[in-house]
């Protein structure tokens, strides 16, 4: 009970309430100093208030630390659709039909009010600055196999049409499986369909290889074209990789994703520091599973490790990570993979947890430096902390929903909101809208 106390203290005299004014984030954006990558993590992929409070802080970082980009936990194509729209190059008339290109589940993640509201902020952002000095929107996330494919062959057509045959020929090794990803990998670990690993490798190289003849072939192809198409070409080796170990190694499939996230991560910033010619700074917005350090969580005896973990690895000094949690509220989130949004109600934060403990405060919105001493010493842990992904199973809470963390190392500062609220999907069905009713909530879960 003292050492609760010592904590609830330790908070209320270091944290930020934040009212929803301007200069809220003002001890984050001094954290935050001269570092070149901010990554901003979320409880649950279906809160309102974590997408929010993000775009508030992306949006000072952009304006006033003159960070480049956003990278989000999102597929490459569909991201780099919104890229074109925010840097006024691409043929979408509005933020909306830029968004239209997430169709894979969960759809809401992307598609919602929030990520509308700030893809306009920086379309208007960018319209006032010079092409090279537009801030972009990047995805990070390797499950387009299919969509990249066709990525890198209309590129090519409009380069070179020779290229181009040879690479819808490659390519041409996963049509069978009908744009289904998992049944390729499926089939391949089974022994009924060759590998088409070979064939995207060759692509890449070849990509990589003509690209100097590219881009003086034709002045008017802009290099931001062309590193798309070798991230395209990268998702599609990559995600061949990740597709067969789905089905072998299940550590070793998360691992290959986080790294896939954190490379592609480090070759924006080389790309956008050579077009800067300065270093870049780039802000992700993804999970705080994939944010925080995962050698301070039950990840790490499972032998997983994350995009955190590997941020700080490669870029000591210059990171600063932040953690998002909830105690109560609700959350847009499926039952089942594939299945429809429903807007859940989230059951109140376990005993024993961060969540609970951040509630026990008082203080309903803050933000929290996790540098301070005597914050990071009576936080220490470990304690149980929730993670919400795009499914919610609020029957199974303590086994679907929580694991061990040390918080103060998991993360640099931390936003805690103590009631939220779903985000609002573009389209709502009949289910998220019919909001479930309050539970009568168990003792032990």
């Amino acid at each position: 009970m003292s050492s609760t106390f010592a904590a609830i203290q330790a908070i209320r005299a270091v944290a930020t309430p934040l009212f929803g004014a301007d200069r809220d984030y003002d001890g984050l954006l001094d954290l935050v100093g001269d570092a070149r990558i901010v990554l901003l993590g979320e409880a649950s992929h279906g809160t309102h208030d974590f997408y929010r409070e993000r775009a508030r802080i992306t949006r000072r970082l952009i304006v006033e630390r003159g960070f480049d980009a956003v990278a989000v936990e999102a597929d490459w194509p569909d991201a780099y659709r919104v890229n074109r729209y925010v840097h006024d190059i691409g043929p979408d008339a509005d933020a909306e039909e830029a968004l239209s290109g997430f169709q894979r589940f969960p759809t809401w993640m992307w598609r919602n009010a929030e990520v509308l509201d700030f893809v306009g902020w920086l379309r208007d952002h960018n319209s006032h600055h010079a092409p090279g000095y537009r801030a972009g929107f990047y995805g990070l996330d390797l499950y387009s196999l299919f969509a990249s494919a066709e990525s890198v062959i209309s590129y090519l057509e409009s380069v070179d049409r020779v290229a181009a045959a040879q690479a819808r020929e490659r390519y041409a090794c996963f049509a069978q499986f009908g744009g289904e990803s998992q049944e390729y990998g499926r089939a391949v670990v089974l022994g009924v369909s060759e590998s088409c690993r070979r064939r995207a490798v060759e692509q890449l190289v070849d990509l990589r290889r003509a690209a100097g003849a590219y881009l003086a072939r034709d002045g008017f192809v802009a290099e931001e074209e062309q590193f798309c198409a070798e991230q395209n070409a990268q998702v599609i080796a990559n995600a061949e990789e990740y597709y067969r170990s789905m089905f072998e190694d299940p550590a070793g499939s998360w691992n290959l994703r986080d790294r896939h996230m954190a490379d592609t991560l480090d070759q924006l910033l080389a790309h956008l520091s050579r077009r800067r010619n300065e270093p870049a700074r780039v802000i992700v917005w993804a999970h705080n599973s994939h944010v925080g350090d995962a050698r301070e969580t039950e990840m790490s005896r499972r032998g997983e490790l994350n995009l955190g973990q590997l941020a700080r690895q490669r870029h000591r000094g210059d990171v600063v990570n932040v953690g998002f949690t909830t105690h109560s509220g609700t959350v847009t989130a499926a039952s089942d993979w594939g299945a429809v949004a429903e807007r859940k109600q989230i059951r109140p934060a376990l005993p024993g947890s961060y969540e609970q403990l951040f509630h026990a405060t008082g203080l309903p919105r803050f933000a929290l430096s996790l540098r301070d001493p005597a914050v990071a010493e009576t936080l220490a842990g470990p304690l149980l902390e929730r993670a919400i992904g795009v499914i919610y199973r609020p029957q199974t809470e303590r086994q679907s929903h929580y694991f061990a963390a040390r918080l103060p190392q998991q993360f640099d500062a931390l936003v805690h909101i103590d009631e939220t609220r779903a985000v609002e999907p573009l389209e709502r069905t009949p289910e998220w809208e019919l909001q479930e009713p309050p539970e009568t909530y168990p003792f032990a879960v």
